[in-house]
């Protein structure tokens, strides 16, 4: 019986030897492929991490290649199963992308740029490995999307939102106060909700890490619909909280205090308590671990919708022949556009 172990032990693929020559040329593909749209959409991703490192809002964005690259583990085991067919429809999604970033680059919409750049990548996963493969790392593919620094677009609803509950509270409460606006008057100051106590860096945060929650560990779609909604209502509400505990604490212990425990106590334990509230409410409602996410390679190969994409599949030089030209001739034409600007 040992010696039996013994032989399947012996004759089991290593790790190494489970990528064949198909996937060492997607793999190759995918990063020269990646190299030539980086260098083509550098002055993007630059900004892009300038806005991850050093603006606190977007600061979660550093998380995020790590649970893609996470995410992507998890199914290697899959991938393994099937080859990679490079796909020349594919290129019409980097094409997208580029074109997106050119647009965005010339009307000044860094977020539509920012999106172009991250997009064009995307486009490049699917056109190198084939619409049924990509289908596997679906959920690591689109969660790229949040790569993308976004939410200064709802700054200013949120600071309403957290202005009227604040004040609301702050009427039940039974303070002195008059409101106007995003201004709370009362009589040991005036507070005002601005940017930074909008809640927009926590509700992003939160909105990333449920779309990940939502897609690993729950298969029925009502469950997924119910948990995003709680985690977008939430911490609205928590956040107009917190900022009336601010007006409220500031009548007995001061303006200074407040604001000190504001940062301290809401700024991280307050917070901290709303994810783990939310995720213990849903912790019952799991129905899955994360390595069972998404479908596996042979469920792909029963997708009838994937039929007819089964077309225009390529050898891998001919799809990077086509990435490179897409990035020369964006890279070209994104030259003369700034030669015009600067004339």
């Amino acid at each position: 019986m040992p010696h039996k172990v013994s032989l399947e032990n012996a004759a089991a693929p290593s790790f190494v030897a489970r990528f064949n020559t198909a996937w060492r040329e997607a793999i190759a593909l995918l990063a020269f492929g990646a190299l030539a749209i980086v260098t083509v959409t550098m002055r993007e991703w630059a900004e892009m991490l300038h806005q991850w490192w050093n603006i606190d809002t977007y600061s979660h964005i550093l998380l995020v290649p790590v649970i893609i690259g996470w995410l992507v583990a998890l199914k290697v085991g899959e991938l393994t199963k099937m080859d990679p067919r490079p796909w020349m429809p594919g290129l019409l999604i980097v094409a997208a992308g580029l074109g997106l970033l050119l647009l965005g680059r010339v009307s000044g919409a860094n977020l539509v740029a920012h999106a172009g750049g991250v997009g064009a990548l995307q486009g490049l996963v699917i056109a190198a490995l084939g619409p049924r493969a990509s289908a596997v790392i679906a959920l690591p593919l689109c969660f790229g999307i949040f790569l993308v620094p976004f939410g200064d677009e709802i700054i200013e609803p949120l600071q309403a939102t957290t202005a009227h509950i604040a004040i609301a509270l702050t009427k039940w409460s039974g303070i002195p106060a008059h409101f106007d606006g995003i201004y709370i008057d009362t009589p040991v100051g005036l507070f005002v909700v601005a940017e930074a106590c909008s809640g927009v860096r926590f509700l992003i945060a939160m909105v990333t890490l449920a779309v990940l929650v939502a897609f690993t560990r729950f298969t029925k779609w009502a469950h997924r619909t119910a948990f995003l909604a709680v985690s977008i209502i939430v911490p609205i509400i928590a956040n107009g909280i917190r900022a009336w505990g601010t007006v409220y604490v500031a009548q007995s212990q001061g303006v200074e205090f407040a604001s000190g425990f504001d940062h301290v106590f809401y700024g991280w334990f307050f917070f901290a308590f709303v994810v783990v509230l939310i995720l213990g409410l849903a912790w019952r409602f799991f129905d899955r671990e994360p390595e069972d996410y998404g479908w596996t390679a042979t469920q792909t190969e029963r997708f009838a919708l994937l039929n007819p994409l089964e077309f225009g599949f390529a050898r891998p030089l001919t799809v990077l022949a086509g990435v490179l030209a897409l990035s020369v001739l964006v890279g070209f034409i994104a030259l003369i556009a700034a030669q015009a600007t600067l004339s």
